[in-house]
């Protein structure tokens, strides 16, 4: 018998339309870190066991279809659901599993999910009365489907201890980094981002995200006033002129337009012009100042607050890091 710690197993659930490269490449993962783990450390030092999971084939029981180690089998100490491509899980399809998770968690198992994934974790139940991350796409079908979680999707991972979510499709790269600090050691962490040439940590999903403004919600007036604001957007635009382009009084506009878009006006114009700030850094030369007045702030450095506020970096961090044009 080996004098070595006892080992960390992490499985991963293989469920209808998941992204079986987020399995495969979490397994990599987890194995470079053993292998650094090793190396740093010595040949007895803890390593994460990977384990893979799946519907038997009469579909009745979840079973273990894969194992990175031959030893007696062991509780889980983690489990993460993985990303979904093209479908929010729900429904019979997946009935089953949510009855094997929710018994993995009242065992003492980590549940982790990534993107879409999240739509399993709610449909358990578990994520009731919590905050949550999906991918920022999903934002909207997630709230609908269940009221009952208060969803961030401004935040990549979200860790409640015995329920950790990350939100985009390829944030299982960071939550596998992160059951890495938890379970190893922060050296090997490091270790292992530095080798894989990934990030270590410190990003937000709103780095990332995009605009995506509601425009399917059935009030005529609102729409017409969006649809005016995406193309004057960097006017001086106040909110008494909007209303009166609809024939609506202040507040009677003020509190339609927050129902159908869930901001405010100004809200809602700020995201319009940020969204063109930032293809502008991304696409062009034009100093940081010159990009404010284009986008229609007087002030450059209010500008500079409000684009930090949006997408939780300075206009220069974003260009260094986004920035594709000639240079």
């Amino acid at each position: 018998m080996s004098t070595r710690q006892q080992d960390i197993e992490i499985g991963m659930l293989i469920y209808p339309e998941c992204q079986l490269a987020a399995i495969y490449g979490l397994t990599d993962l987890f194995r470079v870190a053993n292998r650094l783990s090793v190396q740093l450390s010595n040949s007895d030092s803890r390593q994460l066991r990977v384990s893979h999971w799946a519907l038997n084939g009469d579909n009745q029981r979840v079973e273990r279809i894969f194992d990175t180690d031959e030893r007696p089998k062991q509780p889980l100490t983690a489990l993460i659901l993985p990303p979904s491509l093209d479908t929010e899980p729900g429904g019979e399809r997946i009935a089953c599993h949510i009855r094997w998770l929710t018994a993995q968690h009242a065992a003492g198992t980590m549940i982790c999910s990534v993107c879409a994934g999240a739509f399993l974790l709610a449909e358990s139940g578990l994520l009731n009365g919590r905050s949550a991350t999906t991918h920022w796409i999903h934002t909207e079908a997630l709230a609908k489907r269940f009221p009952e979680i208060r969803i961030d999707t401004d935040k990549l991972i979200i860790d409640e201890g015995d329920i950790v979510t990350a939100g985009g499709v390829m944030a299982w790269v960071d939550l596998g980094l992160k059951l890495i600090e938890r379970f190893l050691s922060p050296t090997i962490m490091l270790s292992t981002a530095r080798y894989l040439l990934v990030d270590a940590g410190g990003r937000q999903q709103r780095f990332y995200s995009s605009f995506a403004p509601r425009m399917g919600h059935g009030d005529k007036c609102v729409l017409k006033v969006q649809h005016w604001l995406h193309q004057h957007s960097s006017e001086s635009i106040a909110i008494p002129a909007m209303a009166a382009r609809v024939n609506l009084g202040e507040r009677t506009f003020l509190r339609r337009f927050h129902k159908a878009t869930g901001m405010t006006p100004t809200q809602y114009v700020q995201q319009l012009r940020v969204l063109k700030a930032r293809e502008s850094l991304e696409f062009s030369m034009l100093t940081v100042n010159e990009i404010a007045w284009a986008v229609g702030y007087e002030d450059p450095g209010s500008f500079r607050r409000v684009f930090r506020g949006v997408v939780g970096l300075g206009p220069m961090d974003y260009r260094r890091r986004f920035g594709v044009g000639t240079r």
